[in-house]
């Protein structure tokens, strides 16, 4: 390999938090015209070891060069003049800016010292179609889809960099077709000799783009590997830190494991034609006790629509819903949690944990909004509750005292869980529970979900994966258009079948 063609070069670069050993003598190299991806399980330290690179934290020890000289940073705004672009994987946007003040925030053309309109908008709209994308630049960025708005930040980030790219999960909360338009996207910038850090939880992507995949297992080093030489069955291994021969056999038997039959027929809730004019058309379902309810469908179908309409974070403009055969008013989340709901959102970092209060407050705030001020938790019962639940779900930290912003994707999700399910609930909303985590986390929580409605706990699950919305459902609906077109049970319950009815429906849209 010629040296002149590596980008950054990483060696044994360690950094340590408050009792974690996030990176420990980590290598990595960057090379021009490559996609490089990196891969581990939530804690490995991927995010990490991007905050380091890009002068966000500082490192320990180790040493970095860049196009072959020493190279330290102070800022991530440091790393932008340098040509180093970072798009993290939650999107940071600024919601009350235009799509193009956000696309050039920082960086606006000015004539007579003032910011030139006409230039940033025409900048943007150039810039946009490089993505095919054809949307108002004028427009608040919160105006459109949050899959618009992470195009919208993979511009940003494209109009800045120059020689390297960095994407953090950047497909994450896109179909099909956008993840093929962005492919399309690094493949040109790859053919422009910019080195690309491709880091994403889907295992198919990485073999679609990159050429090189870093593995990283709690924060240290594992291997560099040719993608096309790494066989994925010893990628998950690697990851899991397991014998490849072995995880086969588990895979084999977790495989050929029956489908759960239920044998209950106790029905907890029933929704009527509930629906909210221009958000979500009128549907119906219902859930028995100790079920799970799987939403199946595309981006935009109307998942986490039906999810906000269940929990009252929207307001219905029509329809019923019923607990226990009588009619209930879910018109605000507080009313919801008084009826024992309980809601996981898709977004955990915007709607779910609060990153600078503990493990303990994240996980009995729920509880304790329940009870009110004047039923007080005790320390000494805030933390036994935090520790029933660190251990129920086998919560990686040090202490419950840990700031929740220190732990990894995956176990902050787990801490999402455990707030709710200290309030004891009866019906449980999952919206993207295992979005942007590994897939050991994952595997956790899937089993997670099955106890917990063994248990009797009635359970609405959604998912991007189809097949983890059909390995964790007793009944499936698919959803096309903010529709839902049916319900899918045994058998039926199989990928092919899924895409068949939201294609059938798309033919008679068309017809």
């Amino acid at each position: 390999m010629d040296a002149a063609d590596i980008l950054i070069d990483i060696k044994r670069v360690s950094k340590t938090f408050p009792g974690v050993l996030a990176l420990n003598q980590v290598d990595f190299c960057l090379r021009r015209g490559e996609v490089h991806g990196l891969m581990g399980q939530n804690g490995a330290g991927k995010s990490t070891l991007i905050k380091v690179l890009t002068g966000l934290y500082p490192r320990d020890g180790g040493e970095i060069t860049y196009e072959g000289a020493p190279f330290s940073l102070s800022s991530p705004q440091e790393a932008a003049a340098n040509g180093i672009s970072t798009l993290y994987q939650e999107i940071n946007l600024i919601p009350a800016l235009s799509v193009a003040e956000n696309i050039y925030i920082g960086r606006e053309p000015k004539r007579f010292g003032c910011i030139d309109w006409k230039q940033i908008h025409s900048n943007a709209r150039q810039a946009i179609r490089k993505l095919d994308l054809d949307i108002d630049v004028t427009q608040p960025v919160s105006f459109y889809s949050v899959a618009v708005q992470q195009l919208v930040a993979i511009t940003r980030a494209l109009e800045i960099s120059a020689k390297v790219l960095i994407l953090d999960e950047p497909t994450s909360s896109l179909d099909l077709a956008e993840v093929a338009q962005l492919f399309k996207v690094i493949r040109r910038l790859k053919e422009e000799d910019m080195g690309i850090l491709f880091i994403t939880h889907f295992i198919d992507q990485v073999y679609q783009i990159t050429d090189r995949i870093t593995v990283l297992r709690n924060g240290a080093f594992i291997g560099e590997f040719k993608t096309e030489s790494l066989p994925r069955i010893e990628l998950i291994a690697h990851m899991l830190g397991k014998d490849p021969a072995a995880f086969s056999q588990e895979q084999e038997g977790a495989a050929t494991q029956e489908r759960r039959k239920k044998t209950t027929a106790d029905r907890l809730l029933e929704v009527r034609g509930l629906e909210k004019k221009g958000s979500m058309s009128a549907f119906s379902f219902s859930i028995n006790r100790g079920e799970v309810l799987g939403l199946a469908g595309l981006l935009g179908s109307g998942r986490s629509e039906t999810a906000r309409l269940l929990f009252g974070i929207d307001r219905a403009t029509g329809g019923t819903i019923h607990l226990d055969g009588e009619q209930v008013n879910i018109s605000s989340p507080r009313k919801a949690i008084d009826h024992l709901f309980a809601f996981c959102p898709e977004n955990r970092k915007e709607e779910g944990i609060i990153e600078d209060l503990s493990i303990r407050e994240n996980i009995v705030l729920a509880l304790q909004a329940r009870l009110g001020i004047f039923r007080a938790l005790s320390w000494k019962r805030q933390n036994e509750i935090a520790e029933r639940y660190i251990e129920l779900l086998s919560i990686k930290t040090p202490s419950t005292s840990q700031m929740v912003k220190n732990l990894s994707g995956g176990n902050q999700q787990k801490v999402i869980i455990a707030r709710w399910l200290a309030t004891d609930p009866r019906f449980l909303i999952l919206d993207e529970p295992t979005r942007g985590i590994d897939v050991g986390a994952k595997a956790e929580i899937q089993k997670l979900i099955i106890r917990l409605s063994e248990d009797g706990l009635a359970i609405l699950f959604i998912s991007s994966e189809l097949e983890e919305v059909i390995n964790c459902s007793d009944r499936i609906a698919v959803l096309r258009d903010r529709n839902i077109l049916t319900e899918l049970t045994g058998e039926e319950m199989d990928v092919a079948t899924i895409m068949r009815v939201i294609a059938e429906k798309e033919v008679q849209k068309n017809g």
